[in-house]
Formats: C-alpha cells, sequence, structure tokens
C-alpha cells in the first residue's frame, strides 16, 4: 500500500513546476495520491508556508507524506530534510516550514538529511529542489522506503525553529505580532486561546487592540455572522489563533495592521 502525499508550495500554478513535481511523484510512486493542500503560498514566505501546512494536521491521514517546498535558500547550504513524527513523515528544507506541522504531530521522533544522489535517479539542479531532491524522496517514502535509506540520520534537537508571533504575555495584556492576512483582510495573531488564558483575557466579553492612536475595541464573537456589518471583533479562527475581523470588510485595512506589525491586546476599558 502507497501512502499519500500532502503537497504544499509557493510556486503558483503560472509554470510547471507544480506539474512536473508531480510527474515525479508518478514516476517513482505510480500508486500514490497526491493532495495540493496549496501552491498559493506568497514567494519564498516560510511563515505564510508553515502556517498553512500545520492547518492540516487534524483532517489530513495519518500515514500521509507531507511534501512542502517553500525554499528561498534552495543550492545553498540550507539541509534538505525528511522527518517522522507519529505516523506521518515529513520532507522539505531545514528552514523552519516544518516546526509547526511537526509540534501538531507530536514532535518529531528521527530525522535525516537527504542525500541528494540517494533519492533521484537523474542530475541535481541548483535551483530546482522541489523536482531534484524533495518530491523523489517524498515518493519513494509514499512507496515504502525506510527513512534512513534517503540519508543520515541526524538528532531531531538540530531541525530548525520557527518563532511565531514572539507573543510577550503579561497580566492584562498580550504583545504579538500579525502572522497573517487572508484575502478577507482578517488578521491573524500570535496568539491564541493559552495566551489569553495566561494573560486573564479569556473571559473578557470586549478586548482592546493597541497600535496606533486610540485603542480599537474588538467583541469577543464565535464567528464572523455574529458581527453587525462593518463591526470589529477578535474570535478563535479556524487553526486556532486570535484574530481580528470585521464583518462584510476589511478588518486589516479598518486598523491600519498588515503582516510583521507588532500590536498590543488587552481589556478594553469599563465605561
Amino acid at each position: 500500500m502507497t501512502r499519500p502525499v500532502l503537497f504544499l508550495s509557493d510556486f503558483g500554478l503560472a509554470d510547471e513546476y507544480v506539474g512536473v513535481c508531480h510527474a515525479v511523484i508518478a514516476r517513482l510512486s505510480p500508486g500514490a495520491t497526491v493532495i495540493d493542500l496549496t501552491h498559493g503560498v506568497p514567494a519564498q514566505d516560510v511563515l505564510a508556508g508553515a502556517l498553512a501546512l500545520a492547518t492540516a494536521v487534524p483532517y489530513a491521514p495519518e500515514d500521509a507524506v507531507y511534501l512542502a517546498v517553500v525554499d528561498p535558500g534552495v543550492g545553498t547550504e540550507r539541509r534538505g530534510v525528511a522527518v517522522e513524527a507519529g505516523d506521518a513523515v515529513l520532507v522539505g528544507p531545514d528552514n523552519g516550514l516544518l516546526g509547526l506541522t511537526l509540534l501538531g504531530l507530536g514532535g518529531a521522533r528521527r530525522a535525516v538529511v537527504l542525500d541528494p544522489g540517494r533519492v533521484a535517479p537523474w542530475a541535481v539542479s541548483g535551483t530546482f529542489h522541489g523536482r531534484d531532491v524533495f518530491a523523489p524522496a517524498a515518493a519513494r517514502l509514499a512507496a515504502g522506503a525506510p527513512l534512513e535509506e534517503l540519508g543520515e540520520e541526524i538528532d531531531v534537537e538540530e531541525l530548525s525553529e520557527l518563532l511565531v508571533g514572539e507573543p510577550l504575555v503579561e497580566p492584562g495584556r498580550i504583545s504579538t505580532t500579525v502572522i497573517g492576512v487572508d484575502r478577507f483582510g482578517n488578521l491573524r495573531l500570535g496568539a491564541g486561546p493559552g495566551e489569553l488564558r495566561e494573560a486573564g483575557l479569556w473571559d473578557e466579553p470586549t478586548l482592546a487592540l493597541h497600535h496606533a492612536g486610540e485603542p480599537v475595541e474588538l467583541r469577543r464573537v464565535r464567528t464572523y455572522g455574529d458581527l453587525a456589518r462593518g463591526e470589529l471583533g477578535a474570535l478563535i479562527d479556524s487553526a486556532g489563533w486570535l484574530a481580528v475581523a470585521c464583518n462584510l470588510d476589511s478588518a486589516a485595512e479598518r486598523v491600519g495592521l498588515g503582516r510583521g506589525d507588532r500590536a498590543v491586546i488587552g481589556a478594553a476599558e469599563t465605561r
């Protein structure tokens, strides 16, 4: 039985890159099902790719091979790795891209540095390791190859980490970063239920967003439709992050925040 391959990249769909990687997998593991999570990750945006990949964990097949390619360091000394976590295995560059998914799967158990000479039956280019290293490695793993066949084992503690939001939690406030803005203008903050509870804000019906100028009040809601048209609010999004939303409008435009901006969340003042 072959294992399914869950594929994410920043390749887009205008070029042949995604299709060629599919062709590689079909050649080396003909029976493998490939699930395209997304290929619309912003170019070279490792954090956006890491966040997107991690959202699949609760819903993906438990034995999936995660193939993730957002690789601004392609051809440099950065390592390519394959990592076992739970019943799954992850393949990609060791640049932090895999970290959140590894956490979601319970942590890394074993890891190897991919040896291009062991995974690809053709010459390896310096600019397309998705085709020449990562897709072949994922295909071989999907076909049943053991991890150690693909390279030398390394200590999982050596794997690169990715800082997300870097939240500073204090009583009554969370200082964090906007880690994403979706196409609807919802702001995803680098904090979640744990940080809200730690700050003593979980039961607050209204939060205040401090960025520039007067604080913006955010009514706590469960879903977008709980807000009146044009009203700003705060909710826990589908991936478990604290988000700022505006019903039928862009919260990002309304509050003047974008990816990477710092903001402080606190309790709204009693009036």
